[in-house]
C-alpha cells in the first residue's frame, strides 16, 4: 500500500468517488449529486492539499481516502472511505494517521460520523467525545409551521463577514473558502438584528446543509424560513441534530417530520456548539 496526496485533478476525484461507491450505501448516485461530489473533492484537495491523502495498492488501484482541513483553530474530518476488500488491512488507520497530523497545533475538532461501530472506535479511539445525533426528514407541512417572528432574507456572498462572525462564535473558525463551494450549490437565508445574527444553507433537494445562529430565537426563525421556503409538498432533511439542538427538533416536528437515529457528532476539544446543525461535508 502507497499513501500520497490527493491532486486537485479529474483521475483523482473520479478514484475517490470509486472508493466512496464501493464503500457506502449512496441511493440515488447520479447527476447533480456526483456533480457536487466531484467538486467537493477538488474543493479541498486545492484549499487543504496537505489534509486529503489517497490510498493505492502497488497497481495504483485506490484503496481509500480522507479528506481533512483546518480553518483557523478548527480541524474537521470531511471524508474517510475505505474499499471493503482492503478493510482491515490497516488503510483506514494509515489514512486517519495521515489526517490527524494535518491537524497538529489546532485546538478544536469535528467529525460527524455513520453510527458504523467501526467508525465510531477510530473516533474515540483518536480522542474525540461521541455525541449521538440525531435526523429528522419527510414531507413538510407548511400549514403547522409557525409564522417566523422577524425578517429572514436571502444571503449570497456579500454576507460572507457576517457569517464568518457567526461561525467564530460558535466553532471557533470561520468556513472562509468553503462559503464559496455552499452558495454554488445551495440557497442560504440570513437574518441579522436585535435577536441575533445567522444563516442556514438548504439545497434544491431540501437537505438543511447547514445552520449556525448566536441565539435559539434566530435559529428557529432561520430553520422555519427555510423550510417554509421549499415548494409546496416538498421533502426536507436535518441531519446530525445532537442533544443541544432541541430547537431544532421541535421545528422538525412542526412541520411533520419524523425523527431517527442518525450517528454521532464527534468532538475534540469543545463543546457541541449551538445552535448549530453541521454540514455532513464542510462541518
Amino acid at each position: 500500500m502507497m499513501l500520497r496526496q490527493l491532486r486537485d485533478s479529474r483521475a483523482d476525484t473520479e478514484a475517490t468517488q470509486a472508493v466512496v461507491t464501493a464503500a457506502f450505501d449512496l441511493g440515488d448516485w447520479s447527476g447533480r449529486r456526483v456533480d457536487r461530489f466531484r467538486r467537493r473533492v477538488r474543493h479541498m484537495a486545492a484549499t487543504d492539499p496537505d489534509g486529503c491523502w489517497l490510498a493505492e495498492d502497488e497497481a495504483g488501484r485506490p484503496l481509500g481516502a480522507a479528506l481533512a482541513t483546518r480553518r483557523e483553530g478548527l480541524w474537521s474530518l470531511s471524508l474517510l472511505a475505505v474499499d471493503p476488500g482492503a478493510q482491515g488491512n490497516g488503510v483506514g488507520t494509515a489514512l486517519m494517521r495521515r489526517a490527524l497530523a494535518y491537524g497538529h497545533g489546532t485546538l478544536r475538532g469535528m467529525i460527524c460520523a455513520t453510527g458504523h461501530p467501526a467508525a465510531a472506535r477510530v473516533y474515540r479511539g483518536a480522542g474525540f467525545a461521541l455525541h449521538p445525533s440525531m435526523r429528522m426528514s419527510g414531507t413538510v407541512d407548511g400549514s403547522r409551521l409557525t409564522v417566523p417572528d422577524g425578517p429572514a432574507i436571502e444571503g449570497g456572498p456579500r454576507h460572507r463577514p457576517l457569517m464568518d462572525s457567526v461561525d467564530r462564535r460558535l466553532r471557533g473558525g470561520a468556513h472562509g473558502p468553503d462559503h464559496e463551494e455552499l452558495l454554488r450549490h445551495c440557497r442560504v437565508v440570513v437574518a441579522d438584528d436585535l435577536a441575533g445574527s445567522g444563516y442556514c444553507y438548504v439545497g434544491e433537494d431540501g437537505l438543511v446543509e447547514l445552520l449556525a445562529a448566536t441565539s435559539r430565537r434566530i435559529a428557529v426563525r432561520l430553520l422555519s424560513s427555510a423550510l417554509l421556503s421549499l415548494p409546496a409538498g416538498g421533502a426536507a432533511t436535518l441531519r446530525h441534530l445532537t442533544a443541544e439542538q432541541q430547537w431544532a427538533v421541535d421545528v422538525g416536528f412542526e412541520a411533520g417530520l419524523e425523527l431517527e437515529h442518525d450517528g454521532y457528532v464527534c468532538l475534540r476539544g469543545m463543546r457541541p456548539p449551538a445552535p448549530y446543525l453541521p454540514s455532513l461535508a464542510f462541518l
